[in-house]
């Protein structure tokens, strides 16, 4: 362990041991890796744990700077463990580099193939003992981290004082086709709102999708496609990512001695906003989180996608109507235009077809659940459809739910304090 301060907070970092795979408790072991956040003014008390699971699947837990955010409410009450979830962070990292070390694609495959939601909360529920002597804790799940939750009061709700989810309702028994049936309106609702907001924006796109078509420029060995462009469409599930998305693409052309050129500018803002390189498990697991029974997600997105011809940027060019980004989906190209995910598409194929997925939530136990739940719903979140997520809600038995349209998919980061303080009301009864 190693502790340091920062401005009203004492960190410590914690490193865990735990299976791989929790039916061979004996087996290989992995290290999973949390930071211990507490108040400095109350670090020597005895205080009840949260620990927080991020969004992703595939990325680390947040790092704060200070008490900002929903940190600064928590660590009122709270110990806090931000936990680096399996594969990502420090918890023993998957990606391009490590994954080799495994063996050939079968065998990353396999390996990849213990890094859902029941699995990171096999992890917990080894952590928490050793935390809280025993004593069950507080989850806050955030998104997939909500999936996750979900996942803990089907399996271990002993280990639960209370949970809070904020946007990360999953459906209890849809097929990933499902999912992503249900997400394409969505996130045409979303483009069409950014189109109305910035009007200009229309002709822009159809520009830069045209000049992708016909040059696919690279930045840093980033392919540029129309496909990719698209794919920015992911930034507009954001409270400012409408405004985002548009000062980006101001940025588009510049004129050069050899004529109208894309801007070094603007590609690499979008490399940045489309690389998988911080976060490579989102792209490999991200359809893998939804399956539940002998069928294959087999890129779920990119079939489902085909049922929507309007998001076709070729079809689009060809008449006057506006070229629509896309969302949270992956799809098989990801893995030819990235250089992060190119060494991982054989991997990316084998878990794609892969079938027999655990089952990962128990309906009936769900509908005898005595833990104290509270979720914030966003009415019209792009990444968790609110249909599924109400159905959801609806089977948990005593679950409170806070449905706002005041905030996207990031309102935990928007709205920090206020919506950590709503749901812990929810929890206590006390509204």
């Amino acid at each position: 362990m190693n502790s340091y301060r920062q401005p009203g907070l004492v960190l410590t970092g914690r490193h865990f041991t735990v299976p791989l795979d929790h039916t061979d408790p004996g087996g290989e072991q992995i290290e999973v890796f949390g930071r211990e956040v507490v108040a400095a003014s109350r670090a020597g008390e005895e205080l009840p744990w949260l620990v927080y699971l991020e969004g992703g699947p595939g990325f680390g837990a947040r790092r704060f700077t200070g008490a900002e955010a929903w940190l600064g409410r928590a660590v009122k009450e709270f110990r806090v463990l931000l936990l680096d979830q399996r594969g990502t962070g420090l918890s023993t990292p998957a990606n391009r580099q490590t994954l080799p070390l495994r063996g050939g694609p079968r065998e990353q495959a396999d390996y990849l193939a213990h890094f859902r939601s029941d699995s990171i909360v096999r992890d917990c529920e080894l952590i928490r003992p050793q935390l809280t002597g025993g004593a069950p804790w507080t989850v806050l799940g955030q998104s997939f981290g909500g999936f996750c939750a979900v996942r803990y009061l089907s399996s271990a709700p002993e280990g639960l004082s209370a949970v809070l989810i904020t946007g990360g309702l999953p459906s209890l028994d849809a097929h990933a086709d499902d999912v992503y049936r249900a997400a394409y309106p969505r996130i045409e609702r979303k483009v069409a709102a950014h189109y109305a907001r910035y009007p200009q924006d229309v002709e822009r796109a159809r520009e830069i999708t045209a000049h992708l078509a016909e040059h696919r420029p690279e930045s840093a060995g980033h392919r540029l496609t129309p496909e990719g462009f698209q794919s920015l469409g992911i930034m507009l599930g954001g409270g400012n990512g409408s405004h985002q998305l548009h000062y980006l693409l101001e940025n588009a052309f510049v004129t050069t001695p050899h004529g109208t050129e894309l801007s070094d500018t603007f590609q690499e803002a979008v490399r940045t906003a489309t690389s998988f390189a911080g976060h490579p498990l989102y792209a490999l697991l991200h359809e893998a989180i939804y399956g539940q029974d002998e069928c294959p997600t087999d890129w779920a997105a990119e079939r489902v996608r085909a049922e929507f011809p309007q998001f076709d940027a070729a079809t689009a060019l060809k008449g006057d109507g506006p070229v629509l980004f896309t969302g949270e989906s992956i799809h098989p190209w990801h893995f030819d235009v990235d250089p992060a995910l190119r060494p991982l598409r054989e991997t990316a194929e084998l878990l794609a077809t892969r079938g027999g997925w655990e089952p990962l939530y128990d309906t009936e136990r769900l509908a005898a659940n005595e833990v104290p739940v509270a979720a914030a719903v966003y009415h019209d979140d792009m990444y968790v459809d609110t249909a599924h997520a109400l159905s959801t809600a609806a089977a948990i038995r005593g679950l409170r739910t806070w449905v706002t349209d005041e905030f996207e998919h990031d309102g935990l980061r928007a709205g920090g304090p206020r919506v950590l303080d709503r749901l812990l009301a929810l929890v206590r009864d006390e509204v």
